[in-house]
C-alpha cells in the first residue's frame, strides 16, 4: 500500500490506518476476541501498518486486544494510543471527566506501555483538550516522555487551531485528529490551514460517518442496544432520512468507477491533503477490503468538484454529538 507522511516529523504510515474501537466497545456487544485478532493481523498482511487505540476503548480491553494483536510485528507497526479521561470518575452533566494532569499523563503511559507490550509508545495523544490543565503543562509532560524514550511522537485529538499552536510551541506535534469526512468538514476552517502551517499531519477519524456514508443505512435501521450511535442526533430516524441524499450522490459517482459509496468517501479524503490519513473502523474483513480499496481509486475532478457540491448543498441533518459531548471539542 501507498505510504504518507504525517507532515514534516517524519512518521510515515500506510495510506489508510484502521481505527479499533469498535472491535471493544461503541456499536453493540464486543465481537469475539480471537476474530478481532485475526481481523488485525490480516490487515497487516493487506499493508496496513498505522493502528488507532485508546485506554478509555473498554476501558483497557482495546489496547490489550491491539497488544497481543502486534506482538508478532513490533517495530513493523505504528500504534497510536491516547490519555486525557478519568476513567471511573463521575461524569458532570453528563460530560465524562478529564485529567491531563502531568503525573496522570506518565502514569497512564506506563499503564499503555503494558497493555501494548511495546517498550515505546508511537504516537501519543491527548484523547481531548482538558481545560483545567493548560496544554503547555500536557505537551511539556509528553516532552519529558519523549526524552525518555517511553512516546516517539505528540498528538492532540479534537482541539483547536490556537490549542494546538500552544502545545506545538512546547514540544512539537506529529498529529492531530478529529473527525472529518463529507458530513463533517468543521475542520477545514481552522485546523487543517493550521496543520498545513505548522507541518501537522493529519488523521481523520470516522471517515465513513460512522458507517452512515457506506449507504449502509437508513431511517428504518436500528441499532443494538448499547450502539453509541443511539443517542447521537444525526442518527435519529428523520436526520438518517433527510442525509440520504449526500449518499445516493456517493453512489452515483461510484458507479462510474465501479466502487462502493465508502470507497468514494475514503478517495475524497485522500484527495484533499498528502499529509492526511484515515482510519475507518471495521469488525469484518470484507469491509476492511473494501475500505483498502478506495486507496487506489483515483476520483477525476468533475468527481471531486460534484461532492464537493453535494456536501455544500446537503449539509448532514442533526448535530454529530449531543451537547455534553460536544461541548468537550475545539476546545
Amino acid at each position: 500500500m501507498e505510504k504518507r507522511k504525517l507532515g514534516t516529523s517524519g512518521l510515515e504510515v500506510s495510506a489508510l490506518g484502521l481505527g479499533c474501537m469498535g472491535m471493544s466497545m461503541s456499536y453493540g456487544p464486543a465481537p469475539d476476541t480471537r476474530e478481532m485478532i485475526g481481523l488485525l493481523r490480516t490487515a497487516v498482511e493487506r499493508g496496513v501498518d498505522f493502528f488507532d487505540t485508546a485506554e478509555v476503548y473498554g476501558p483497557y480491553v482495546n489496547e490489550e486486544l491491539l497488544g497481543e494483536a502486534m506482538e508478532p510485528f513490533r517495530g513493523k507497526v505504528v500504534l497510536a494510543t491516547k490519555f486525557g479521561f478519568d476513567i471511573g470518575a463521575p461524569a458532570v452533566q453528563g460530560t465524562p471527566a478529564l485529567n491531563s494532569r502531568p503525573e496522570q499523563i506518565r502514569k497512564v503511559a506506563e499503564a499503555s506501555l503494558k497493555r501494548l507490550r511495546v517498550d515505546a509508545i508511537d504516537l501519543f495523544y491527548q484523547h481531548r483538550v482538558d481545560a483545567d490543565v493548560p496544554i503547555e503543562d500536557v505537551a511539556g509532560a509528553v516532552k519529558d516522555l519523549i526524552q525518555a524514550g517511553k512516546v516517539k511522537h505528540f498528538g492532540l485529538s479534537e482541539a483547536s487551531a490556537n490549542t494546538i499552536r500552544r502545545a506545538h510551541a512546547v514540544q512539537p506535534v506529529s498529529a492531530v485528529q478529529s473527525e472529518y469526512s463529507l458530513w463533517e468538514r468543521k475542520v477545514e476552517a481552522e485546523v487543517l490551514p493550521a496543520l498545513e502551517a505548522l507541518g501537522i499531519g493529519f488523521v481523520p477519524y470516522s471517515p465513513l460517518g460512522r458507517g452512515f456514508l457506506t449507504g449502509a443505512q437508513d431511517e428504518t435501521t436500528t441499532f443494538a442496544s448499547g450502539d453509541f450511535r443511539n443517542i447521537l442526533p444525526r442518527f435519529a430516524p428523520e436526520a438518517r432520512k433527510a442525509n440520504r441524499s449526500l449518499v445516493e450522490r456517493l453512489g452515483r459517482i461510484g458507479a462510474r468507477h465501479q466502487a462502493s459509496p465508502a470507497q468514494v468517501a475514503l478517495a475524497w479524503l485522500l484527495a484533499q491533503k498528502p499529509w492526511l490519513v484515515p482510519i475507518p473502523g471495521t469488525r469484518k474483513t470484507e469491509r476492511l477490503d473494501e475500505n483498502l480499496g478506495a486507496a487506489s481509486l483515483r476520483l477525476a475532478a468533475e468527481d471531486l468538484a460534484d461532492l464537493a457540491r453535494a456536501a455544500s448543498e446537503l449539509p448532514a441533518q442533526g448535530d454529530r454529538y449531543p451537547e455534553s459531548l460536544e461541548r468537550m471539542t475545539g476546545r
